[in-house]
């Protein structure tokens, strides 16, 4: 024999209940075959309603129990072959009639009585099994319809009597020798004086449990809208997969704890025989479920799931006078059992100074005023603290076999919570050794459901790097848009998933440490918090994520001092803010020596040339023992635009001041111009750039030739232009001196070791055809670097500007 149990949302509509049959006419080929159903999907919810509104004397009741019967007659009419169509109604209709006639007595008295109601809620199975037993009797089977009220007996305590029940199943099959179907309503039973009544939460299972154990079954099958357990929610977990094989014990561990395919009272009794029990999914058919029983096949891997308890509060009791006094355990417990409250978990320092339990929210508040009065005297003397109360908590639960047994099993899923900022309130291991429980806020517990599994199931080679971003400006936005439309490139080709968890500009901040939804960063943004008085940094502080990384994407010469606290923090920075490292010298080395003493990553490539690898070069070299001979490089996109256009005349290109302008029209400069042709971007770069050779310059150490005198920075914006058009003549004579010569003239900053040591220089040079810098054009940057190894200098040449250009160099330097 087979027991086959079959959820509402198996027999739904005609349609789910033509996919039962075509189950169940399979199965009856392998075995002679229980069958038992639940009501349709939400109509034992409805038939509560009807009792519960009747009882309130609403008519609207009425309506329902119409709108009921409709869906039982559609039924009828898909499903059943026509010449069924008008017995199995009119069979309908009468238990309709009958649910009619009690409902109307509950409204007359305005009172709905235990037993009414289970007249009520029982009818819907009724129903149900009636059509599919008509249904399955047309295609050919032999089938009986049996009314489990007269197998299913209650005791005087309203306990099943198992020995009257288990008995009548047996006689039910022995008197019906050639019946192959037995088709059967779940959730309703009769009591001593024969009686309607119901078995339940869970109560179909109950019944095909009885059923399975009356018969002596060779398995229980329990078909439901899941293809079996899983090792998670899917709805949480979107990777969670199913457990094909799985122990009784197990099995009962997360559906303690959260799991809602089996609920464990309901089928003790099959557990008890050591019955198999086969979760299936009546819509994947085909998939092969979970098997549930008492030895399933070992696995390399014995952590099986993860399943959680919402609703969770804390109740804690402290105090100095618990330490050596035996007996406040049991008190406690007492106390609590006698108003009826179940203890969830418990946690007890080993000091026995504290104890934590967790308890059902709903009953929390009755929980402290039960105990509070219980240690009254105690906490009158001091010796204890009134009990304390904090809501708003989940148990998380991670189970498997033999626990106990896996190394580092509690230590990795703590690392995974830790790791991720997951606030760990308490935590426990089950006396069975088959899981652990952590205790965590409420709002966090999907986020720790999803990283203990990607701990304990889908561990890969792909790592997690999580950027909080500061500056969302023409670069940061950049950044956040090529993240946005390459992350799963990025992942292919790196195996690093970038995860973009906080986002902040000058007024705003955003923070999710689950990764914000890019395609509204803008938007989420804009709703943030306000980032007054470092409410950004003080975040930043609070989270603690593995592989974080604080990505400067400001101009701000006030936030390059945060990064030491960031170090400490455990994050590691990426920058294309020049501020920081070109600071004075005393402050740039406390800076790496404070990476490296955190053990940080600190980056900095686009803070010369953008993209174009120029401090990795020269890094390269110096760490490899080579020796930087000389350095020549043009560091400004907006000065090499000026004089690689500028032609001394009026032509097409026109007068310098036009140049300058122009420059300034397409964006190429800063808004006042006059920033790009004092040279001090230049300045910050070579610091910048010698300091990577290994060379301690501060500003003072270098030689700087001006392109224009001080006369011109002390003047409003349209006097400064008229100014540079009043001394075109000298722009002019300077541009035809090397122009005569054959030679270009290039803003260049350079580095050279001399018998003195290394000098640093930045100014206006004139370079021959035979120079790299020669055919130097537009808005590109370039560097010639020679070393002690490599006399032929290296010449790194491109754009070294531009918002997506310095933005791939950002994200260069965080997969690095």
């Amino acid at each position: 024999m087979q027991v086959m149990k079959f959820g509402g949302t198996s027999v739904a509509s005609s349609h789910t209940m033509s996919q039962v049959v075509d189950i169940v006419t399979k199965a009856v080929d392998r075995d002679r075959t229980i069958l038992v159903a639940s009501a349709i999907s939400k109509c034992t919810d409805t038939l509560i309603s009807i009792g519960n509104m009747a009882a309130c004397r609403d008519e609207g009741y009425k309506i329902l129990i119409d709108d009921l019967q409709e869906r039982h007659h559609a039924i009828i009419r898909e499903l059943l072959p026509l010449e069924k169509h008008e017995e199995a109604t009119e069979d309908c209709d009468a238990k309709f009639e009958q649910l009619r006639s009690i409902v109307h007595g509950v409204f007359l008295l305005g009172e709905l009585s235990s037993t009414s109601l289970d007249a009520i809620q029982g009818l819907g199975e009724l129903w149900s099994t009636r059509i599919l037993a008509t249904k399955l009797a047309s295609v050919g089977i032999a089938t009986k319809w049996i009314d489990s009220r007269e197998i299913i007996r209650l005791d005087g305590s309203r306990a099943v009597d198992t020995a009257l029940t288990y008995a009548n199943v047996q006689n039910m099959i022995d008197d019906n020798p050639i019946t192959q179907l037995f088709v059967v309503p779940g959730f309703i039973a009769s009591d001593k004086d024969g009686k309607m009544t119901t078995l339940g939460r869970g109560g179909s299972d109950y019944t095909a449990a009885l059923y399975a154990v009356g018969c002596k079954a060779r398995l229980l099958e329990i078909w439901t809208d899941v293809t079996g357990m899983m090792t998670s929610n899917p709805k949480t977990v979107p990777t969670a997969h199913t457990i094909e094989h799985i122990s009784y014990r197990a099995a009962l561990e997360l559906s303690h704890f959260g799991a809602k395919v089996i609920y464990p009272p309901t089928i003790q009794p099959v557990v008890n025989e050591c019955i198999p029990i086969y979760i299936k999914n009546t819509f994947e058919p085909e998939a092969f479920g979970t098997l549930i029983e008492m030895n399933p096949p070992r696995s390399k891997d014995k952590i099986i799931g993860i399943s959680n308890s919402d609703n969770i509060a804390l109740i804690s009791l402290e105090g100095s006078g618990m330490v050596g006094v035996p007996g406040f355990t049991t008190r406690l417990f007492d106390t609590l059992s006698q108003n009826g409250i179940n203890i969830i978990l418990i946690t007890q320092a080993s000091s026995v100074h504290t104890m934590c339990i967790a308890v059902s929210e709903k009953d929390a508040e009755k929980a402290k005023t039960a105990a509070d009065k219980c240690f009254a005297y105690e906490i009158s003397l001091g010796k204890l603290n009134p009990l304390k109360v904090e809501k708003g908590y989940s148990i998380v639960c991670l189970v498997g076999d033999d626990i106990l047994n896996q190394c580092g099993t509690t230590g990795r899923m703590l690392a995974a919570l830790g790791s991720h900022s997951i606030t760990v309130r308490a935590t426990a291991q089950g006396s069975s050794e088959r899981n652990i429980s952590v205790i965590v806020p409420s709002k966090e517990v999907n986020a720790a459901i999803r990283h203990i599994h990607n701990e304990f199931f889908d561990k890969s080679p792909v790592i997690d790097y999580n950027l909080f971003i500061a500056g969302y400006g023409t670069v940061g936005r950049a950044l956040v848009d090529i993240i946005s439309r390459k992350k799963d490139v990025i992942e292919a080709r790196t195996g690093k998933r970038l995860h973009i968890c906080g986002l902040s500009n000058s007024r705003k901040y955003v923070i999710d440490t689950d990764g914000l939804d890019l395609t509204k960063a803008a938007e989420l943004l804009d709703n943030g918090v306000p980032a007054a008085n470092e409410a950004y940094f003080e975040e930043l502080a609070k989270t603690s994520l593995e592989n974080s990384y604080f990505v400067d994407c400001t101009a701000s010469s006030d936030i390059s001092y945060k990064y030491m606290n960031l170090f400490k923090r455990g994050y590691s920075v990426v920058a294309c803010n020049k501020i920081t490292f070109s600071a004075p010298y005393v402050q740039y080395s406390a800076l790496k020596q404070a990476a490296l003493e955190n053990s940080r990553i600190l980056r900095y490539e686009t803070t010369v040339g953008a993209a174009l690898p120029i401090l990795e070069s020269i890094s390269r070299s110096v760490n490899s023992g080579d020796g930087i001979v000389k350095i020549q490089a043009v560091l400004s996109g907006t000065l090499n635009y000026i004089f690689s256009t500028y032609a001394g005349d009026e032509s097409a290109a026109g007068t310098f001041a036009q140049v300058v302008r122009t420059a300034q029209e397409a964006g190429y400069t800063e808004p006042d111009p006059r920033l790009d042709l004092s040279g001090r971007d230049v300045l910050r770069k070579l610091l910048i750039l010698s300091r990577e050779a290994g060379v301690p310059l501060d500003e003072a150490d270098v030689k700087i030739d001006p392109i224009l005198g001080p006369e011109f920075f002390s003047v409003k914006i349209p006097q400064f232009y008229q100014m540079l058009a009043d001394n075109e003549e000298f722009f002019a004579k300077r541009y035809r001196e090397a122009a005569d010569k054959g030679l270009r003239q290039r803003f260049i900053a350079s580095l050279v070791k001399t018998s003195d040591g290394y000098k640093a220089a930045i100014g206006l040079e004139n370079v021959g055809p035979g120079h790299p810098l020669y055919n130097l054009c537009g808005t590109d940057n370039a560097a010639i670097i020679q070393t002690e190894f490599y006399p032929s200098p290296l010449v790194i040449q491109g754009a070294g500007a531009g918002a997506y250009q310095t933005a791939s160099g950002v994200l260069n330097d965080i997969l690095l």
